[in-house]
């Protein structure tokens, strides 16, 4: 057994997480998902005494890279009041939403780097857009919705090389819906990935079977609610949005958290050029430089040991690593735990 492992659904209204007060999913963010989860943590502690002493890690991916560094500041200022101690170590996300400008700029340069917008197309939105700013201007929105309609093609976004999931992919049809994600300025469109693309979707259509939540004790509140992966209410309603993550990272790595930062490189939306130009502003000194990382003799990514934080790559891995490359993404994680770096070999 590598760990113990505790799946948090957060926030309250993803997944089979829920509020008994409906009016929370219109006034919901970046704190109050922070501090939900802290609160979490203490009670599940209390109701479980005998972990309170476990080391303990928080690991998320996507937008998780708001949602864990952040939880991660609350337990820390949590520790400096409390009696016990919430026996933190450390903290791993992938594909992570780090900072508004930088994620942004490695967007667009990923796209132009591997042909999937013009040259003109990319000029007009380096041009155009202020990556400052929480909302673009209409010229740029519709920059990035020309880019994705007319030049990408039918991809997979979360993985480019991937097939998409079409509708003579699966029996299940559904469509193509636009979606405004909390860390983007611009419409991304959610498609599926994985190794079968449709595989979100036969989640979907199993975790709404009545035997299923039955078995889970799930969806046992008075008011029924379908099970989603992405809730539309809550991101139309997300209220506050950290621009940057980094000011946290900093306060991490001087109190002596352990930071593990890893990307699939072939996710388009939060992809390894944007995690790579928002690193690079904290201005660590390299302990280890940038060598090949193996997994069955056979190249898993490459990586680089920094003061403080190490940053891996995960060949040929999406947006959900663990979905693309299992294997890989159990030897990140058993790296991670031991505080060792990845293998050469």
């Amino acid at each position: 057994m590598v760990a113990n492992l505790l799946f948090l659904e957060a926030p309250a209204g993803v997944g089979f997480s829920y509020t008994n007060q409906s009016a929370d999913l219109l006034d919901t963010g970046d704190r109050r998902t922070a501090e939900d989860s802290l609160e979490f943590v203490i009670q599940w502690l209390k109701r479980f005494p005998r972990y309170k002493n476990r080391e303990l890690y928080i690991s998320g991916e996507s937008y998780a890279g708001h949602y864990v560094p952040q939880l991660a500041k609350e337990i820390l200022n949590y520790n400096a009041k409390a009696k016990y101690h919430i026996n933190l170590k450390g903290i791993m996300v992938g594909n992570a939403v780090t900072d508004n400008y930088y994620d942004n700029l490695g967007t667009l340069n990923y796209w132009w780097s591997h042909a999937m917008i013009s040259d003109q197309t990319y000029r007009q939105l380096i041009s155009t857009c202020d990556f400052h700013s929480q909302k673009e201007s209409d010229e740029c929105e519709s920059l990035y919705t020309y880019a994705m309609d007319q030049e990408f093609g039918n991809i997979d976004q979360y993985n480019i090389y991937a097939p998409p999931c079409n509708h003579s992919d699966s029996s299940y049809s559904f469509t193509r819906h636009a979606m405004r994600l909390p860390h983007r300025p611009h419409k991304a469109f959610r498609q599926l990935s994985g190794y079968d693309p449709c595989s979100e979707k036969y989640a979907e259509i199993y975790y709404n079977r009545v035997d299923v939540q039955k078995a889970l004790h799930a969806n046992t509140t008075k008011i029924s609610y379908k099970w989603t992966a992405c809730s539309e209410l809550l991101n139309r309603n997300w209220n506050d949005t950290e621009i940057s993550i980094l000011p946290i990272y900093r306060q991490l790595i001087a109190r002596g958290i352990k930071i593990w930062v890893f990307s699939g490189d072939v996710d388009s939306v939060v992809p390894v050029t944007a995690t790579r130009y928002s690193l690079e502003q904290l201005k660590l000194a390299t302990k280890i430089p940038w060598y090949p990382w193996y997994v069955k003799n056979q190249v898993g990514g490459w990586t680089e040991v920094y003061e403080g934080l190490t940053f891996a790559t995960v060949r040929g891995a999406g947006h959900e690593v663990p979905l693309f490359k299992p294997r890989a993404a159990l030897q990140l994680f058993k790296s991670f735990l031991a505080g060792k770096p990845l293998p050469k070999s």
